[in-house]
């Protein structure tokens, strides 16, 4: 019997001007029915070019070599070659028997369309089924990927749910179907771990009942070893290690799989630089490698062990937070109101109190939709509170409503989750950076601004030069250093970073995360750090705070809450994180 998908020999270079620039080169896999093949690497890697030439989807600008072939095999009895069939026969087996989950859901969703509309659409054309009946299937879907309210959710449109929220729509979409092979492009990046555990469990739930063939690309090893059978290490558009799973990450023997594994937060001490890939393969033939594949200590880069300035102050009695919330209520309006009636609300942060110290990073974490977001843009005056307090350095943020607009003070500033999505496509990075500085009137002349520009850019690892390039001709790490950059422009005491790691490759991650701890400790400014990543949480913060369906359900310090955790929510988070391989 033939596997379910077979790639024989694919190569593919993208036109640049007069040259053909190879993405990926001699790719050779399998994947068999009920099988999980994991894909790991960087951006950049070749993993998605690689994906989604399974699907045709390959830009015009694109090319597959001569020789390359794409078997594909729904019934095991024949193959059809993939590359060789007609568009019409393709588009009417993707979302189908192939379907994918996309790593962006809010370039992969319509934004004039509904969210059930979207999903109903592919179950009508692929399942023949009437409007009502595909209605029923969507939200029963909405139900298994564990939206909230999903009767609710079949109407709202994209730009209206969270960004986990999406990615659920986006999971339910692909799998509706079920097809015979899913493809999954970081399909849990921006899930919190007990959704993601559960999406897990249903795609495994899926494989098994249907026979299922899985190509998981991820860059999260903790979940590939949890779910792959076999995982394939791709690095500059080769495949340089493959083979089982357990094998593969107990022994690996590339130098790059040794970095990957060993970047990640989960395996270092709270303040303990994190070693990025290019320590393991710029040094692994320099005798610095322990026989275990890790960098010894005198070849990687000193502990920086920031003092905990916060905590030492709240010990020694200095007990005047820089941030005080009391209780806080946001909520929004939804749904119509009936003449005579009241508005619907959802109550998205209800009731939150608590203090932030000067010098302290806080971590706030909770599930997709908990209110995290909601409660970070309040804090910096792009939401207006129901009602509460806001006092930052004693003085109340939105304690007179004629003074309101323009009120909040120019040192707090926030870092968003989507780097693409904050910078305008048309617009310079050196004129984005620039922009807050001019409007606050920082400098009195040119040659100053763009001195400051350049030392922004210098701060955050980037060329100074690549001021004039635009935001699309940067790499998901490069536009979120270009956020942070602009984020400090105006030299802020205070920092809200919402999500601003939860993209990103394993390495990239690492390289954001001491970047963040070496800016701290240079400037001194006090973090609040929103997570779903509970074990970026333990890596960076001091204190933690839980949060769930809008209100705080724990807090405390760090180890404190992770060791002795005292709601069951919290623990359920705990118990839900890929453990360490």
């Amino acid at each position: 019997m033939h596997p379910i998908i077979q790639i024989k020999n694919l190569s593919i270079s993208f036109s640049a001007g007069n040259q053909l620039l190879p993405a990926v080169q001699d790719i050779n896999f399998s994947v068999n029915r009920g099988e999980t093949v994991a894909l790991v690497g960087e951006s950049g890697s070749g993993k998605s070019i690689t994906a989604i030439s399974i699907l045709r989807l390959l830009p015009k600008r694109s090319s597959i070599t001569a020789g390359a072939e794409i078997l594909f095999s729904e019934t095991g009895d024949s193959t059809m070659d993939l590359l060789k069939e007609p568009f019409q026969t393709i588009r009417s087996i993707r979302g189908n028997q192939l379907a994918m989950i996309f790593q962006e859901p809010m370039t992969s969703l319509n934004p004039v369309f509904t969210c059930g509309n979207q999903v109903a659409e592919s179950i009508r054309i692929h399942r023949g089924l009437s409007g009502r009946e595909a209605k029923s299937h969507t939200i029963e879907w909405f139900n298994r990927v564990q939206l909230p309210d999903p009767e609710i959710i079949y109407s709202r449109f994209p730009h209206q749910l969270s960004g986990g929220q999406k990615q659920r729509v986006m999971i339910a979409m692909a799998m509706s179907c079920q097809p015979s092979l899913l493809i999954c492009d970081e399909p849990t990046t921006a899930l919190d771990v007990t959704v993601q555990r559960n999406i897990l469990q249903l795609i495994g739930n899926l494989k098994s009942e249907e026979g299922m063939g899985v190509i998981f690309i991820t860059h999260d090893l903790g979940i590939v070893a949890e779910i792959a059978d076999r995982a394939l290490v791709m690095y500059k558009g080769r495949i340089v290690e493959s083979g089982g799973t357990r094998e593969l990450f107990s022994n690996p023997q590339h130098p790059y799989t040794r970095g990957l594994l060993d970047c990640r937060p989960v395996l270092h001490r709270k303040g303990e630089r994190l070693p990025v890939v290019s320590d393991f393969v710029s040094r692994a033939n320099q005798g610095v490698l322990t026989e275990r594949g890790q960098l010894k200590l005198s070849a990687a880069r000193p502990i920086v062990e920031p003092e905990n300035t916060a905590l030492k102050e709240i010990k020694q009695g200095n007990d005047q937070p820089l941030l005080k919330v009391e209780h806080l209520h946001v909520w929004y309006k939804y749904g119509k109101r009936v003449p005579g009636g009241q508005h619907n609300y959802r109550k998205a942060v209800n009731d939150v109190s608590f203090e932030v110290y000067k010098g302290e990073i806080l971590g706030l974490v909770g599930e997709s939709g908990c209110g995290k977001s909601t409660l970070g843009r309040c804090l910096v005056g792009l939401l207006e509170p129901r009602s509460g307090k806001i006092l930052f350095n004693g003085i109340e943020l939105f304690g007179d409503k004629k003074k309101r607009s323009g009120h909040f003070p120019q040192d707090m500033q926030i870092v968003f989750q989507d780097p693409y999505s904050s910078l305008n496509p048309r617009i310079r990075i050196g004129s984005a950076i620039r922009e807050p500085i001019r409007v606050h009137g920082l400098y009195s002349n040119d040659a100053e601004l763009n001195h400051q520009v350049a030392h922004l850019l210098s701060k955050v690892d980037l060329k100074p030069a690549f001021e004039s390039r635009y935001p699309h001709e940067f790499s998901g790490g490069q536009r979120q250093r270009i956020v942070i950059a602009r984020g400090l422009s105006l030299q802020p005491s205070f920092v809200i970073f919402d999500e601003s790691v939860s993209a990103l490759d394993v390495s990239v991650q690492a390289q954001v995360l001491n970047l963040i701890n070496d800016l701290k400790k240079e400037l001194g400014f006090t973090v609040i750090f929103i997570s779903h990543d509970l074990s970026v949480i333990r890596y960076i913060s001091d204190r933690v705070l839980v949060m769930k369906d809008g209100i705080i359900v724990e807090s405390g310090k760090t180890e404190e809450v992770y060791q002795r955790p005292k709601s069951p929510y919290t623990l359920e988070l705990i118990q839900s994180i890929p453990k360490a391989i």
